[in-house]
């Protein structure tokens, strides 16, 4: 081999190792190059992994607590309505006032009321001196007043057949002893006038035990007053028949019949 050839050969050899080399270096530049970049996509699953299990792991928001609710303002109709409710029932229930005007009527078959007055000769007349017979309690408003002059007169009329069946007629006003014997004496009644003589209040007290007394009204003006009533009670003190709201014309025969089914 010439020399001219061995160095080309050498030279060939060299070029090739160089190649070689070169390709070798390379070849390892580029798997360096190429780990790296799987260290790097690692890495970047290493995060995304890690984010991913940060976000999952992430603590679920807290619920707030409901507001409460405002109270209502005071002065509002509710607020009002509940304020008067509130003092209605912190009021003490007081005691009911019974008028004389709120007693009622006596019932028939009830035992008539006790009672004492005087009449016009000033003698006392009550329930225990008239028990053991019967007797007529006739309430009038007035003495000498038209629509009780008629009624006084019809009993006066019929007093003899009264006086027959053991039964006195006793009339009874808010007048006093002195009204009732100038009364008697100008019409010759001959009956027991009773003198209701009304207390400090103004209320006749047998007037208003028999329920009489009570509220009138006459042209629109409202006053108290007797509503013209007769009783008509038997030998045991009981109320055995009664009459309300009296008209005067033919009232004394009605009552003289109701004695006469009393009976002996």
């Amino acid at each position: 081999m010439t020399t001219k050839t061995k160095s080309a050969t050498a030279a060939t050899a060299k070029t090739a190792k160089t190649t070689k080399s070169t390709k070798t270096t390379k070849t390892a530049k580029t798997g360096k190059v190429a780990k790296a970049a799987s260290t790097k996509v690692a890495k970047t699953s290493k995060v995304a992994k890690a984010t991913k299990v940060a976000k999952t792991t992430k603590p679920a928001k807290t619920t707030k607590p409901a507001k409460t609710a405002k109270p209502a303002k005071s002065g509002g109709a509710a607020s009002a309505v509940s304020a008067s409710a509130t003092k209605a029932s912190a009021k003490k229930p007081s005691a009911k006032k019974i008028s004389a005007a709120s007693i009622g009527f006596v019932e028939v078959g009830a035992a008539a009321p006790d009672f004492s007055a005087s009449d016009a000769t000033g003698r006392t007349v009550s329930l225990a001196s008239l028990r053991g017979k019967p007797f007529v309690l006739y309430f009038y408003p007035q003495d000498d007043t038209p629509g009780c002059t008629v009624e006084a007169c019809a009993f006066r009329d019929l007093r003899p057949r009264f006086t027959k069946l053991g039964c006195p007629v006793l009339g009874v006003s808010p007048d006093s002893a002195e009204s009732h014997r100038a009364f008697d004496a100008k019409f010759k009644l001959g009956l027991t006038l009773l003198a209701d003589l009304p207390d400090a209040a103004g209320t006749p007290p047998i007037a208003a035990r028999f329920g009489v007394w009570r509220e009138k009204n006459m042209y629109g003006k409202k006053y108290m007053g007797i509503v013209r009533t007769t009783y008509v009670v038997d030998a045991r003190g009981v109320v055995a028949a009664r009459f309300d709201r009296v008209k005067v014309e033919g009232h004394a025969d009605e009552v003289l019949a109701a004695v006469s089914a009393l009976g002996g």
